[in-house]
């Protein structure tokens, strides 16, 4: 029996009804709820007050002060210099729970008496063991505390380890103690009560001052009067770092500093998780009226929009905070099934297949496009199809079938639709690599093929056309005139409106690029790789530059892809060899540990007549073949992973070593990497440039290296632009590192340069 449309209609919005109900009141809200915190916060992106000021126990000051714990002296100090300047509070979050030299620990009590109550001190609480699970409160030796109010540090991360709320107060020693930053922000709670703290705060916006430069009273007092200061550590080794849900792991002053910041705004107040489900019910009665797949996704972008800026408008101006994954997901669901119905609709209503063949037809393809991510439109058409109709007769349709089948092989079944007697179309991702799927298509059609006992060969042109898929219908046309194009110019493939103006353009820098090498245009930079354990250059990368006398600076970018495409790159790569060779003769002499990389491309891997050419090369200059390094991309070392081992035995048997440039980009195998004759694995930018700030690829970086250490090979990290992301990759064990920090790309005077004052300097 057929449900008609306001049955269905009503279906639709009771399932959003009982859907986001039951996501509101269980752990999937929860869970949506704390997926999207990080997002609702980074819409806001609130603004510190700048009321709060952080002084960070830091590296330099724990460089300075050197003996931990510290002195109490230097803390007497801190609190006489800030009360002096005029601060408001001064709130330390560091424990004082312990004596230590009586004479320092009197000096900070008088410091904390001169202060005229404007000091902090924290108390909490700390299992007693890991078996015991009493509690033992600490709080501060009496001599401190006699003069200073006492707050709670007490901080509770959630069961995943994040921390996203903090207590208005605690219960230590059996009193009530305002948490730090209910104490700096003047507000009251209950204890053990709790308030979202507002992630949308950034904490680079905290002001913050070093210890050693507040205790040398080296800072501005205008920083610290009237406001409330925060103490604490934030140097790596003193610990005391939690993880946020969208900052990663900070110290736990900035968390404390941010918790102050939230409740300076104001109190935060949870709404009631049924109001956008209300909110999401009314976009769902609005969705299920449209009766197009297009107005279904314009009621849904737009009820979604919707219901996100109020929640967030709320969050913004109210300190009003609404679950919101509930809400969402009712009108996912909602839209889900509107979809879902206006599809069905229009399947039922028109013709998809092709009746001779069976396989789907043209109208299939521009309706199956209609709402995917860009793609790629491919046309094969059957140049002799005339001639083989004639000889085949009604087993035509076979031979079509029988082509189809071989499209979908080469194209990882892809689904191929039959758009015209002659013609076969398929949809594929933007992201196929379609210069090898057609190679792969030219050799598989040049077998004949058999339809009813006969063998018959299949002449084949085809187009490529690629764009938005809603655009399939007018991709496949542009793609049918590829097909038609690329068969009058007797090629076997064509790739749609191809810009005659690049095309001309990239004629002529290729036409050039012979000259150039010639000339001395093409030039040879180096970027140094430092050695972490030694800290000096032990290695260089060679990178291509062209200084065109027209053109001005050419980047590799543009012309070394062409130059693959065109086959240049061999004619290229030996150019800068026979650069980086001689240049190694020369600085050998005085340099012999550094070594230098060049970079080989995927092309040239099996290419043996470029292989002898190398020989040559390093023979005619005499460079050991130790000085050089050969880097190869991972998914140029994936493509073929046996005709890559070969490859690169044979440059491990010449002694040159061998690196996996951008690895992690590709899709290596633990396999593969151990079967590869590898001497190195250089970690993609990508993975290194925040690693020391985003924890998943801080994870990937420490375990490349584990792993590289454990199969014998070095690790190099590219894309090195702070000391901070240095200092990480040291502490993990990197070998190398390369980046912009260290050096940029310099010519080999200035490479010498660097080298020869690192020398001086050691």
């Amino acid at each position: 029996m057929r449900i008609g449309r306001r049955a269905t209609s009503w279906l639709i919005v009771l399932g959003v009804g009982i859907t986001g109900g039951a996501a509101a009141s269980s752990e999937i809200g929860a869970a949506g709820d704390r997926l999207l915190a990080p997002l609702r916060f980074a819409a806001i992106d609130r603004k510190a007050s700048g009321q709060v000021v952080v002084v960070e126990m830091d590296a330099a000051s724990a460089a300075t002060i050197k003996r931990w714990p510290w002195s109490r002296t230097n803390y007497a100090e801190v609190v006489d210099r800030l009360h002096a300047a005029g601060a408001a509070s001064i709130v330390f979050d560091v424990e004082f729970s312990s004596a230590s030299d009586p004479a320092d620990d009197a000096r900070f009590a008088a410091a904390i008496a001169r202060a005229n109550g404007t000091v902090a001190l924290p108390t909490f609480g700390q299992a007693a063991s890991a078996a015991d699970r009493r509690t033992i409160d600490a709080l501060p030796i009496p001599i401190l505390a006699k003069h200073a109010a006492l707050a709670s540090v007490s901080v509770a991360p959630d069961p995943d380890g994040q921390v996203r709320s903090m207590p208005f107060a605690t219960v230590t020693d059996g009193t009530p103690r305002p948490s730090l930053s209910a104490f700096i922000a003047a507000r009251s709670g209950k204890a053990e009560e709790t308030f979202p703290i507002d992630m949308a705060i950034d904490p680079a916006a905290i002001p913050r001052l070093s210890f050693i430069a507040v205790r040398d009273g080296r800072f501005d007092p205008a920083m610290v009067k009237g406001r409330n200061v925060l103490i604490g550590a934030t140097a790596v080794e003193m610990g005391d770092r939690y993880g946020t849900p969208r900052w990663g792991v900070i110290p736990g002053v900035i968390v404390q500093a941010l918790a102050a910041e939230t409740l300076l705004a104001g109190v935060p107040i949870e709404g009631d998780p049924f109001v956008p489900l209300a909110a999401a019910l009314l976009i769902a009665g609005l969705m299920v009226r449209q009766r197009s797949a297009a107005r279904v996704g314009i009621a849904f972008a737009g009820g979604t929009v919707a219901t996100v800026a109020l929640v967030l408008a709320a969050q913004q101006w109210w300190l009003l905070s609404y679950p919101l994954a509930a809400s969402l997901l009712g009108i996912t669901v909602c839209g889900a099934a509107c979809f879902g119905r206006a599809i069905a609709g229009r399947f039922s209503a028109q013709r998809l297949v092709d009746e001779e063949s069976g396989l789907p037809n043209a109208r299939a393809l521009v309706t199956e496009g209609e709402w995917t991510a860009n793609r790629i439109v491919a046309v094969a058409e059957i140049d002799n199809y005339d001639s083989l109709h004639a000889v085949l007769g009604a087993d035509a349709t076979q031979l079509v079938v029988r082509v189809s089948e071989r499209l979908a092989l080469v194209a990882e079944d892809a689904r191929v639709h039959r758009a015209a007697d002659r013609r076969l179309a398929m949809r594929l991702s933007a992201d196929v690599p379609i210069d090898d799927m057609l190679d792969g298509l030219r050799v598989v059609m040049m077998q004949p093929i058999e339809v009813a006992g006969r063998r018959v060969d299949v002449m084949m042109s085809v187009g490529v056309a690629d764009g938005p898929a809603r655009e399939t219908e007018r991709l496949l046309t542009e793609a049918i005139m590829a097909a038609d194009q690329a068969r009058q110019a007797e090629v076997f493939w064509r790739r749609a409106d191809t810009d005659i103006d690049d095309l001309t353009r990239e004629v002529s820098l290729m036409g050039e690029l012979d000259a150039a090498i010639e000339t001395g245009e093409i030039e040879v930079h180096y970027q140094p790789k430092q050695d972490l354990k030694l800290g000096r250059i032990t290695s260089v990368e060679a990178l291509v530059r062209w200084r065109h006398p027209v053109r001005g600076f050419v980047g590799p970018d543009l012309f070394i892809p062409t130059a693959e495409r065109t086959n240049r790159i061999g004619t290229l790569t030996l150019h800068v060899l026979d650069h980086v060779l001689r240049d190694l003769s020369g600085w050998r002499a005085r340099h012999p540990g550094i070594t230098a990389a060049v970079n080989v491309s995927a092309k040239l891997l099996h290419d043996a007549a470029f292989n002898d050419e190398v020989e040559a090369l390093i023979a005619r200059h005499g460079v050991p073949t130790s000085a050089l390094v050969f880097e190869v991309t991972e998914s140029a070392a994936m493509a073929d992973p046996a005709a890559a081992v070969a490859a690169l035995q044979r440059y491990r048997a010449m002694g040159i070593a061998v690196s996996m440039d951008d690895y992690g980009t590709g899709q290596s195998t633990l396999t593969y990497i151990r079967e590869l004759p590898l001497n190195e694995l250089k970690i993609d930018r990508s993975f290194v440039q925040h690693a020391h700030k985003n924890r998943n690829d801080a994870v990937l970086v420490r375990s490349t290296v584990d792993l590289a250490h454990e199969l014998g090979l070095k690790v190099v990290a590219e894309g090195v632009e702070d000391a901070e992301c240095l200092a990480f990759l040291r502490a993990c064990g990197c070998d190398l590192a390369q980046g912009y920090f260290i050096s940029r790309p310099v010519p080999l005077a200035a490479l010498l340069t660097l080298v020869e004052g690192q020398a001086l300097a050691a």
